[in-house]
C-alpha cells in the first residue's frame, strides 16, 4: 500500500516531523527563510495528500485545483486568509489552523510593542549604539506613560482579552470594539464596549487585533487616524491590509498621531525603502507575534497532529471549515 504524500512549504526541525515520517512520505522545501516558489508549490500540490503551509503561502483556487489527492491543508498560523476556504470546502479538503496555543505569546509581543513604541525604546537603544549619548537632559528621548492611560482594543477575541488582562496590570482603562459584545471581557477585565469612532477618540493606545475580512480591509484609513488623539499610539499585530499604510504615514508625518508599533504590513517582507521605515516614531517588527521557541514548536506539532488525524480518517483538532465534517460524513 502506498504511503500518503505530505509536502511542507518550509524547512521544519526533523524532530517535529518524526510523527509524519512514521506513516507517510514527507518532502520539505529545503529553506527555512526563503518562501517556496509558486512553480514548486503547484507541482507538489499535484502529488500531495496533505500540505503543511505558512501564512505567506497563497493557497488559492489554482493550487487547490492542482491537488487532486489533497485531503488537508494545515496552516501554521491562527489566520487563514491566505487560503481559499470556500473552494477547499467544495473540494472536500479540511483546512486547519493553530489557534489558542499562541494567544499568550502574541499578547506578550503586542504589549511589548506598545511599550517599546510609547517609551521610544528602539530609538533609544540605537541612539546609544550610534554614540550619540553625550549627556543627560530632562527630555532626552522622553516618551509617553502607559500606566493609567486608556487602551482601545479593536478585536476582542482571545488575544484581545489576553492583551486586556496585561493592561489591567498597568491600571489602564480598557475600551474595546468588536462585532459583538464580549460579556466575559466586561465581567472579568472591566473592559467597556464602545463604537469604533468612540474608541478612536478616547484611546491613548489603539491596538488592532481584528481578523482581515472584506469589512476590515483598510478599516484604519485617513478618516480613522484623524479621529485619534494627537498623542495616540497605534499598534497593529493583526494583518497588514487592515491598515491603509499611505494614510498611516501621512498621519505620522503630519503629527495627527504620535507613533506606531507594527508587526504586520501590507506586503511582507516589507521593503527596506518603505516610507514608514524612515520614521523614528515607528517601531517595525518582522511579523513575530507568535515567535517564541515554545509556541512555534507547539504550532508545528499541532499541524502534524491535524494532518495525522485527517489522513487516518479521524476528526482534526482545529478545523476551520466545519462544513467539511458533513461533506465527508464525519459529522
Amino acid at each position: 500500500m502506498n504511503k500518503p504524500y505530505i509536502f511542507v512549504t518550509r524547512k521544519l526541525p526533523d524532530t517535529v516531523i518524526e510523527r509524519l515520517l512514521s506513516f507517510a512520505e514527507v518532502k520539505m522545501w529545503p529553506y527555512e527563510d526563503v518562501p517556496v516558489t509558486r512553480e514548486v508549490l503547484l507541482e507538489e500540490a499535484k502529488k500531495a495528500d496533505a500540505l503543511l503551509t505558512m501564512l505567506s503561502d497563497c493557497i488559492d483556487k489554482e493550487v487547490i485545483e492542482a491537488g487532486q489527492n489533497l485531503k488537508i491543508i494545515a496552516n501554521l498560523a491562527v489566520g487563514f486568509d491566505n487560503i481559499d476556504i470556500p473552494f477547499a470546502t467544495e473540494r472536500r479538503i479540511a483546512v486547519c489552523n493553530t489557534p489558542d496555543i499562541l494567544t499568550d505569546t502574541t499578547a506578550d509581543l503586542t504589549f511589548a510593542l506598545l511599550l517599546a513604541t510609547a517609551r521610544r525604546l528602539v530609538e533609544a537603544a540605537e541612539f546609544v549604539k550610534a554614540g550619540e549619548w553625550k549627556s543627560w537632559s530632562p527630555l532626552l528621548l522622553a516618551g509617553y506613560d502607559v500606566h493609567h492611560k486608556t487602551i482601545g482594543i479593536v478585536g476582542m477575541g482571545k488575544i484581545g482579552q489576553a492583551v486586556a488582562k496585561r493592561a489591567t496590570g498597568f491600571d489602564m482603562n480598557i475600551l474595546y470594539h468588536n462585532r459583538s459584545r464580549n460579556e466575559e471581557a466586561a465581567q472579568m477585565l472591566g473592559a467597556t464596549y464602545c463604537s469604533f469612532d468612540e474608541l478612536l477618540k478616547q484611546s491613548d493606545f489603539v491596538v488592532c487585533l481584528t481578523p482581515l475580512t472584506d469589512e476590515t480591509h483598510h478599516l484604519f484609513d485617513k478618516e480613522a487616524f484623524k479621529k485619534m488623539k494627537k498623542t495616540a499610539i497605534f499598534v497593529n499585530v493583526s494583518r497588514g491590509p487592515v491598515v491603509d499604510e499611505d494614510a498611516l504615514y501621512e498621519a505620522l508625518v503630519n503629527g495627527e498621531i504620535a507613533g506606531a508599533g507594527l508587526d504586520v504590513f501590507y506586503k511582507e517582507p516589507i521593503d527596506a525603502t518603505h516610507p514608514l521605515l524612515t520614521l523614528k516614531n515607528v517601531v517595525a517588527l518582522p511579523h513575530i507575534g507568535s515567535a517564541s521557541m515554545e509556541t512555534r514548536f507547539a504550532m508545528m506539532e499541532l499541524c502534524c497532529r491535524n494532518i495525522t488525524s485527517v489522513l487516518n480518517g479521524e476528526k482534526p483538532e482545529t478545523l476551520v471549515n466545519k462544513e467539511w465534517l458533513c461533506e465527508t460524513k464525519r459529522c
